[in-house]
């Protein structure tokens, strides 16, 4: 049994958020943070067995920024 899951959190270009984890078949989405947080916990407890839900969902947040020079 795993501990921990890192989710890949990126804005979406349709708007929202998706979120892809590390090493497991987890995807889901959500217009706000909040609801992104909430289908995540929903996910995981969907793929795993009660017993082997990992107890830290890590979120991480990647964001496109761009400079004018």
């Amino acid at each position: 049994m795993e501990n921990e899951i890192i989710f890949i959190i990126e804005e979406s270009p349709e708007g929202g958020w998706t979120a892809k984890a590390l090493g497991h078949s987890i995807f889901t989405e959500a217009d706000s943070e909040d609801e992104l947080k909430s289908n995540i916990k929903e996910a995981v407890n969907c793929h795993f067995e009660e017993e082997n839900v990992p107890k830290i969902l890590r979120l991480h947040f990647v964001k496109d920024e761009f400079l004018k020079v």
